[in-house]
Formats: structure tokens, sequence, C-alpha cells
């Protein structure tokens, strides 16, 4: 009866989980998503590319590349519905390859909430959540942005990204006891509690209003020693004294030059500005601490997690200095083994696009090697003539 009931469970588990969404970018792709046309002038609006990309595994294995420098890029899909993450975990996932070597531009994605007018998609958009790796210069991060009681909160700390020529996998997933993982080529790179790293919630504890620093409180470590004193002319020392065995020079004249001093050098018995040597203070009591109170303020929220009431649209709003980003292999779903299930062919699909890379740049180190032994064989047949000329040219005198 219990291997019956424990079957019965994981059918109903499986029967329950829901892909909301997901894109491989097929031929037909432009169906389901609409360009940002009217967010920007159309000067300013890049376009997409629908392509494989320079290496590849299966050069049909088309995602969407931004195809334009300096532009800005908007496009979004309807996922065909609403749905309501609760209760339920949270996966977002895509891939990201970086074909121009970025330096600067995001490759986010966002999840956004009904009412979304398509064609005005863009930065000022509400969205629900945020996901993916932004690069400008040193500054090389995933964002993870929640939108929570209308605010858009960044995680509290950075979260690095990939930034090489070739494809990356992130995942994002937000489980519903309000923890969170995020994971770049199916290697966990965060993980912990919403509430640790992201300011959702007010403090626990603030400092105690009603409490302050006692004004006899002592915080100073150390203190000047009050038995040294100062040894007897210190401050006649000067710090600079007149060179010794400096001469006035043979063509020095007083009448023109004014009157010969000597040149400056440091003094090696000034030691500077005298300080009683410090010591242990004894009424030191050590750094006050503030005492801690409840804060009035705080309110606990157990549905963190909940970062979608009604999503219904996913999209990209990206500006981009230097074009050639492919975006491809989008889902969002409930069930992190659906996730998990792309892993194989994205593992696939990297490491054929890393031994093109690295085919092509064997052959291009022959072709160097061939051009630079042809170079030197070319120099070396010069030099040979050049000597086969000198010698004619001996003989001929000789002759003469």
């Amino acid at each position: 009866m219990q291997y019956t009931s424990l079957c019965v469970i994981a059918a109903l588990s499986v029967a329950t989980a829901t892909t909301y969404f997901k894109e491989e970018f097929g031929n037909d792709w432009a169906d389901r998503w609409v360009v940002s046309s009217e967010w920007k002038p159309e000067g300013e609006m890049g376009e997409w590319k629908h392509t494989a990309g320079k290496y590849y595994e299966d050069e049909n294995d088309k995602g969407i590349q931004t195809g334009d420098d300096a532009r800005f890029y908007g496009l979004s899909a309807d996922m065909g519905s609403s749905f309501n993450n609760e209760g339920k975990d949270l996966v977002i996932q895509f891939s990201v390859k970086h074909e121009q070597d970025i330096d600067c531009g995001g490759a986010y994605i966002k999840l956004m909430p009904s009412g979304v007018d398509q064609k005005n998609f863009g930065g000022d958009t509400e969205y629900a959540l945020m996901f993916g790796p932004d690069i400008c210069g040193y500054t090389k991060r995933t964002h993870v942005i929640f939108t929570y009681k209308g605010e858009n909160l960044l995680k509290s700390s950075e979260i690095k990204c990939e930034s090489d020529t070739f494809t990356h996998l992130y995942t994002l997933i937000v489980k519903a006891d309000n923890t969170y993982t995020v994971k770049i080529d199916n290697e966990e790179t965060a993980s912990g509690s919403l509430a640790d790293d992201w300011e959702f919630l007010e403090a626990k504890e603030i400092k105690d209003p009603e409490q302050s620093k006692p004004t006899d409180w002592v915080d100073e470590r150390m203190i000047p020693d009050p038995e040294d004193v100062k040894p007897e002319g210190h401050d006649d020392i000067p710090e600079e004294i007149p060179e010794e065995g400096a001469e006035m020079p043979d063509d020095w004249d007083e009448e023109d030059d004014g009157e010969w001093e000597p040149p400056m050098v440091s003094n090696p018995e000034f030691t500077g500005e005298w300080h009683a040597k410090m010591i242990e203070n004894p009424e030191y009591k050590g750094e006050w601490e503030h005492p801690m109170v409840a804060n009035p303020d705080f309110v606990n929220d157990e549905t963190l997690y909940h970062v979608c009431k009604d999503c219904t649209h996913v999209g990209f709003e990206l500006w981009q200095v230097k074009a050639g980003t492919i975006f491809d292999d989008i889902i969002v779903t409930d069930d992190i083994a659906e996730a998990e299930a792309m892993v194989a062919s994205f593992e696939t699909k990297q490491a054929a696009e890393k031994a093109m890379d690295a085919a092509e740049k064997e052959q291009e180190k022959k072709v160097r090697e061939m051009e630079e032994a042809m170079a030197a064989a070319a120099a070396e047949e010069e030099e040979e003539a050049d000597e086969i000329d000198e010698d004619l040219e001996a003989e001929l005198h000789e002759e003469l």
C-alpha cells in the first residue's frame, strides 16, 4: 500500500507541474514576438536577426541576435495566458551568447503582468521580475530584481556573469519556501533567503531610539603617556642645516650676486614634531554598543516568493553599445526538472562552439606560421642574392 501511495503522489506531482512558456526560436518565432516599435524613434531602435551565430552545434538551431551597435532593443511575447505562482516554485531559464565580445550592454529578460502595451514595451514598463547578465566596463553582474510593493529591489550583493563569446545558460529558481538559487551553466553561483538578500522587509530590530552613549563613556583605547616629557631643546633643532664643507664658488661676485649663503641640507638630528608615546588607556571601557529593540515597523511576509499574481508576458528591453548577443531556449515553469532537462542540449551546444573556435584558431595559427615561414624564406633568398651581387661586384673590381 505504501508503494502505491508514493506512486500516486509522484503522479499527482507530475500532473500539476506547469510550463508557462517555452521558446526555442524556430523559423516562425516572429509570429509570437512583437517589436517595441513605438518605444523609441525608429533611428534609435536596433534590428533583430535570426541566426545560429558564428559557432554552432547545428546551424539550423537559431536564436535571436541584436544586430546594430549603439541601439535600444525591445521585444516581447504573450505567454498565452495569465499565471499565478502562489504556492509554487518559479523557474526562469534562458541562454545568452555574446558573440561580439561585449563591452557594454544588457542581456536580461523580464516577466510582466497583464496590461502590457507590447508596441510601447520599454524601460518604464512595469515588470514583476528581471533576470540576467548586465555588463559595462568592469561591472559584470547577473541581475535578479523583484518588484515588491511598487519598488524594484536589487540583490544586496552582486552575482557574477559570463562575458566570453560562447553560449551560457542562466537559471533562476524562486522557491515557495522563500529561498532562491541562481545557476550559470547549471553551476550554482548564488542561493539563500529572499528576506536576507533583498530589502523586502524592514529590519526586525533597530537601535533603541531612547538610548544614547553615556557622556562619560570612554572608548579611546590608547592615550598619550602623561609621564612622557619632551626632551629639552627638542624644538631648537632645525629641520635643515648648512651643508658642511660647502664653499663659495670662485666666480661668485657678492656685489652682483648678493651675499653668498651655503646650500641647506636635511638635519640628521631633526626628528620632527614631538609626540608623547601612546599607552593603553586605563579608563577604556570598550566600544559602546547601541542597545537594539524590536522594530515596530517590521511586518513579516511569508509570500516574498509570490512574484507573479497574473504574469502574462516575457520580454527583452535592452541597450547595447556593441551588438551581437544571441538569446535562445527560454523556459518559464514551476517544474525544476523541466529546466534541467534542457541542460544536456546546452552543454552539447557549448562544447561544439568551443570546438569550432579551437579549430579556427588552430587554422589561423597554421596560416600565420606558413606566412612567417614564407617571409623568412623570401628574406633569406634576398640576402643570398645580395651576397652574390656583392661577390660579382668585387670580382669586377679586381679585373679592372
